[in-house]
């Protein structure tokens, strides 16, 4: 993560339930009533953006007259691709009716700076609304963000007059959209909320029994890691497997580079082993370099993962690590209980960053 944000930068993980009796009052009011929406201030400049997909580059000024939802964003956020589907639905529902998104993309891992990568990552997600690129943090700076998802929501008149960080509030977050659609003036809008699908990574956490938290495996923000006294700090070391492994410790097995930004693998069957209590296992990572191919295999308390493997995994436990993007690896029915993950890499380069859980 870079140095300008929070190791806990990923945003709020616990959804916060919607307030009804609110909602009505702000939402359900006549066009060009005032919304009950306090003024939090102006909508920030865009000026930092290092570039722009889907749109030329736009100014609070040239978006005087829309409802403007801010959406800041990383395309490997676990906590962003759960809000997904919302944000893809107000699209489609109000884009219309005067709402304008404007996505911004601030990376937090070296290669989401990458043009190319964004631009992949964008158009397989469906984000197809305006995307502002802030890899030098212009953009983050400029709204004095934190988190990753942020949402900011402007009226017409530029004035920024609600926010949320992190995953929930849905409801409220539309409530909202409409109440400034309405006051400026729109009013041929059902009021119902989008009804919304999800599947793969999109697909809420399991919060009831994930007990595993976000964990990352450079050296720079590692946790748990179970072997970081035998460790060599960015050296190629080959590593014993770590034996009993504590809930949320983990451990390499192999010949490993432990580097500030990530675990990578030096050498063929490199493992890492991770003793979680969670639904979904999700992995950040990445082949070196970004085009080459790596196999790798999965495996729940030693055995091949089976029915329990995630979209990225075939039935036998194998996938391929093609990309550099945030992979689900593990999805479990029935019930939840503690157990140890491993993934098998079969070759070296692969850049295992960050592990998350749902």
């Amino acid at each position: 993560m870079p140095d300008e944000t929070p190791a806990s930068g990923r945003g709020s993980a616990a959804a916060t339930a919607a307030r009804p009796g609110l909602l009505r009052t702000i939402a359900h009011r006549l066009a060009g009533e005032d919304a009950g929406l306090p003024v939090e201030g102006a909508l920030a400049s865009f000026d930092g953006a290092t570039g722009w997909l889907n749109s030329p580059p736009l100014t609070p000024e040239a978006l005087r007259g829309k409802v403007v939802l801010v959406d800041v964003w990383t395309y490997t956020c676990i906590n962003w691709l759960r809000t997904l589907p919302y944000v893809r639905a107000w699209d489609a529902k109000y884009r219309d009716l005067g709402l304008t998104i404007v996505g911004v993309h601030t990376p937090e891992f070296g290669f989401e700076r990458d043009v190319d990568n964004i631009t992949v990552m964008a158009r397989e997600f469906g984000v197809e609304w305006p995307i502002a690129i802030d890899s030098d943090y212009g953009v983050w700076r400029a709204f004095d963000n934190h988190y990753w998802p942020a949402a900011y929501l402007a009226d017409a008149e530029g004035r920024i007059r609600f926010h949320h960080f992190g995953e929930g509030e849905y409801a409220m977050t539309e409530m909202a959209i409409q109440a400034l659609l309405a006051e400026a003036g729109a009013t041929d809008f059902d009021p119902n909320l989008v009804d919304v699908e999800f599947s793969g990574l999109e697909v809420a956490a399991d919060w009831r029994t994930q007990q595993s938290p976000e964990t990352y495996l450079g050296y720079r923000q590692a946790s748990g890691f179970a072997q970081e006294e035998e460790a060599r700090f960015g050296e190629r070391a080959t590593y014993n497997p770590p034996g009993f492994l504590p809930l949320n410790a983990w451990g390499l097995s192999g010949a490993w580079t432990f580097a500030s930004h990530a675990s990578v693998t030096a050498d063929a069957r490199a493992r890492i082993a991770f003793r979680f209590h969670a639904r979904d296992v999700n992995l950040v990572m990445g082949p070196l370099p970004k085009d080459a191919s790596i196999p790798f295999r999965v495996f729940l308390d030693g055995r091949p993962a089976g029915d329990a493997v995630g979209t990225d995994v075939d039935a036998d436990g194998r996938g391929t690590l093609d990309a550099q993007r945030t992979y689900q690896l593990i999805r479990q029915s029935g019930s939840i209980q503690e157990r140890t993950f491993e993934i098998e890499f079969d070759g070296p380069g692969a850049e295992a960053y960050c592990f998350t859980f749902g």
